[in-house]
């Protein structure tokens, strides 16, 4: 089972070491490629002289354009699944068998969620969350309570969707569409630490637009977009 964390980076000069490194030492049996989605600060310097496996990309693509570059990466290669993980450090990859765990049970996607035996916070950024899961619950009957993390795990029938559809973004409106297409997805517990380095690129402002758009994305697009059946091998 080949495994391979894709690790999207913007500018994330200060906590990428840190987090590759701990790949590195503590988890040398999964393997990893970090995709500098055109950083403006010394990450793709750090990845170079560190001897990390990398992506230089020119330009900033955004989340979606540098996952799917680690995706596409992974399909060439030949990796059964892969993980998407943040280059911030908020991720602990003491979580990563547990997800693989999950899926040998036979999931499409796994989520590493903050609040599978915790309770979600009150606070007005927990807000956004709840209205997004409350948004896939209505469209899709299924409830998502961790929609917002990005710490989830790909099978190959997920690899092979996320390679080459264009609207396939790491999103929770992207997870909202494809359960409606019959994806198999669960969460495991996954607790994550605070960023210590670096500045997070959503501000208060662009978390509020960030929540708007894609509860606006999974009522009104993709649950009118067109459903394209999961087809998995041992049902074609």
């Amino acid at each position: 089972m080949k495994i391979l964390i894709v690790i999207p980076a913007y500018n994330e000069e200060k906590s990428i070491e840190r987090v590759v490194d701990n790949l590195i030492e503590n988890y040398s049996q999964y393997d990893y490629i970090v995709v500098n989605d055109g950083s403006k600060d010394g990450t793709a310097r750090v990845c170079r002289d560190r001897g990390y496996r990398f992506i230089d990309l020119p330009i900033n693509l955004g989340l979606t354009g540098a996952f799917q570059t680690g995706v596409k990466y992974a399909a060439v290669k030949g990796y059964d699944r892969v993980l998407q993980f943040d280059g911030d450090g908020q991720h602990r990859a003491e979580y990563i068998q547990d997800l693989m765990d999950e899926m040998d049970k036979g999931y499409d996607i796994v989520i590493g969620s903050r609040f599978v035996n915790e309770k979600k916070p009150k606070t007005l950024r927990m807000a956004g969350s709840r209205l997004i899961a409350a948004a896939i619950r209505i469209t899709t009957g299924q409830k998502i309570k961790d929609p917002t993390s990005g710490m989830r795990l790909f099978n190959r029938v997920m690899i092979e969707q996320f390679a080459v559809g264009l609207n396939h973004s790491p999103e929770p409106d992207t997870i909202s569409y494809l359960l409606k297409c019959g994806a198999r997805i669960s969460e495991v517990q996954a607790n994550m630490d605070e960023r210590q380095e670096g500045q997070s690129y959503l501000s208060f402002a662009k978390s509020i637009g960030y929540m708007a758009r894609v509860v606006t994305s999974i009522i009104l697009i993709q649950n009118f977009r067109k459903k394209e059946p999961i087809a998995r091998k041992d049902e074609r």
